[in-house]
């Protein structure tokens, strides 16, 4: 099965946010290439809020291009199997912390936000770092840093408030 396909079959499936759930699935009925970075009408993309162990705190990077704290994620790849596959690597790769562990239940929610390059589309998950994790930042941060709940509408936009909001529900 392909990535586009998994995304069609998750997106079908997923219950809440019916409208912008819609806006997806249109955007990946009208554009074949709508997983990809290269489709300028917008694209899928996947990320995941990490964790700490002890569930009081988020890892936020500084993104280098946007200088925005947010969780980390970002465009889909070809190695890329499933929307959970492209969110856990992505936020492996941004977080530098191997062994995170996807919250059960699927995404937390649906995010669709305008960047330089394009809408994305963004399907987001949590993940959990595991005990003794320690971070490293990538190529694509200026900064990592551990934020109490409590602080992160404080440094973050509304889109990671929710993102947190809806993750703690869950947990």
């Amino acid at each position: 099965m392909s990535l586009h396909d998994d995304a069609v079959l998750f997106l079908k499936a997923y219950e809440g946010q019916d409208e912008l759930r819609q806006v997806y699935l249109d955007h990946l009925a009208t554009h074949p290439d709508g997983m990809w970075k290269a489709c300028a009408d917008g694209h899928v993309t996947a990320s995941a809020l990490v964790i700490d162990p002890s569930r009081e705190r988020v890892l936020l990077t500084l993104h280098k291009k946007l200088r925005m704290w947010l969780q980390m994620g970002g465009h889909c790849e070809p190695v890329d199997e499933t929307l959970a596959r492209a969110a856990l690597r992505e936020g492996t790769e941004e977080s530098g912390i191997a062994g995170l562990a996807l919250l059960a239940g699927g995404p937390v929610r649906l995010d669709r936000h305008h960047t330089p390059c394009a809408w994305h589309l963004d399907v987001q998950y949590a993940a959990v770092a595991p005990p003794g994790a320690v971070e490293a930042i990538s190529d694509e941060s200026l900064d990592l840093r551990w934020f109490p709940y409590a602080e992160v509408a404080d440094v973050a936009d509304d889109s990671v408030v929710r993102l947190l909001e809806a993750t703690r529900a869950r947990l």
